[in-house]
């Protein structure tokens, strides 16, 4: 929950319904359009609420960009932290599962954190730096674990799966275009993690002879 809702005292159960609702509209056009090109007037008629009570409940533009950051951290965060599993089982696979069901549960999100981490927002430095810290900890937890080659550097392991995560989250649009459905299609996410994995565990080339 973020923080307008836990930080304010005695809200009622319609202030919470409005709260949300503003937010979640805040975040669909911020994710679409930027939040330098957003107006509180946008948000609010997206919302389908006065622009009185955007600034009731969020007082200005900076405090509901804030109430939105630290609802998309929380959601990120939350998701992709837990621990890895230990062998035998895929732990590839396991965190190619929590991306996709960020992307498929969470669209809106993920468009947020693409425009975030262009945009070079505070949020996106944020995430970046975060997710890149823990994916760090997860490849040395495998070198430890002596799951990976010796050779492997656990810092570009960590940065080159987290490329192609954001990556496709930033370039959604594009990717699309050579897709036959939209990437939140269950079939099509099935495919982005198969072939990530893939490319992560195996590579995608034959040894050379």
């Amino acid at each position: 929950m973020n923080s307008v809702l836990s930080e304010v005292d005695g809200v009622t159960a319609e202030d919470r319904s409005s709260i949300e609702r503003i937010r979640n509209a805040a975040l669909k056009t911020f994710g679409a359009y930027g939040t330098s090109s957003t107006s509180l007037r946008t948000v609010a008629e997206a919302a389908g609420v006065s622009v009185g009570l955007v600034q009731h409940h969020f007082v200005n533009k900076a405090g509901l960009i804030q109430a939105v950051d630290d609802h998309v951290m929380g959601v990120v965060i939350s998701t992709i932290s837990q621990p890895i599993p230990p062998p035998p089982a895929d732990s590839i696979a396991e965190m190619g599962s929590r991306v996709t069901r960020i992307v498929a549960d969470h669209p809106e999100i993920a468009d947020y954190v693409g425009r975030a981490l262009i945009d070079g927002s505070p949020l996106g430095t944020a995430i970046f730096d975060t997710l890149t810290a823990f994916g760090i900890a997860r490849w040395n937890q495998r070198s430890e674990r002596g799951e990976t080659r010796p050779e492997v550097d656990v810092t570009w392991g960590a940065l080159n799966s987290l490329v192609l995560a954001l990556g496709t989250m930033i370039m959604r649009g594009h990717i699309e275009r050579q897709l036959p459905e939209p990437l939140t299609a269950p079939a099509q996410l099935e495919r982005w993690q198969n072939s990530v994995n893939m490319l992560l565990r195996d590579g995608l080339f034959r040894p050379l002879s």
